[in-house]
C-alpha cells in the first residue's frame, strides 16, 4: 500500500502517455519532469502530450515471474524511444519471437497490475506492434 500515493499523483501521465518538453533546449522527458536536466533554471518546461509512437530499442523476455506475481508469463520487456526522442521501459505486447530490435511499435492502454485481491485495479502504458 506504499505505492498507493505515488499512484495516485504519477495516474495522469501514466494514462495518457504525458510528459514534459523543453522550449529552450527542446529536450522531451517522460515521465514528466518539473525542471528541465539539461537547462536547469533556465529551461522552460511544459506539459507534452506524447503521440505515442516508437521504436524497440533493446528488449527482454521475461519466462519466470516473481512469486507474488500473479502475471502470465512469457512476457516482454523493451526500452522504446519514442519518435520525440526519449526513452521508456514498458511491456510489448507480441509473440516473444516476434518481437526485435528496430521494431516499430504504438501505445495502448492496457491492464498493469492490481494491489491484492480486493485493492485498485490500475491501467497504463504497453506496447503493441504499429
Amino acid at each position: 500500500m506504499a505505492s498507493t500515493a505515488k499512484f495516485w499523483r504519477d495516474q495522469e501521465s501514466r494514462y495518457n502517455l504525458e510528459g514534459t518538453h523543453c522550449s529552450n533546449c527542446g529536450g522531451f522527458f517522460f515521465p514528466p519532469r518539473l525542471v528541465c536536466p539539461n537547462c536547469r533554471r533556465k529551461g522552460s518546461v511544459t506539459p507534452y502530450q506524447f503521440k505515442g509512437r516508437g521504436t524497440v530499442v533493446t528488449y527482454t523476455t521475461v519466462y519466470q515471474a516473481p512469486r507474488h506475481n500473479n502475471r502470465q508469463v512469457p512476457y516482454t520487456l523493451a526500452i522504446i524511444e519514442l519518435d520525440e526522442g526519449t526513452r521508456m521501459l514498458s511491456e510489448v505486447i507480441c509473440e516473444p519471437g516476434k518481437i526485435s530490435t528496430g521494431m516499430r511499435v504504438r501505445a495502448v492502454f492496457r491492464k498493469l497490475g492490481e494491489e491484492g485481491e480486493r485493492g485498485i485495479i490500475y491501467y497504463g502504458t504497453k506496447f503493441v506492434p504499429a
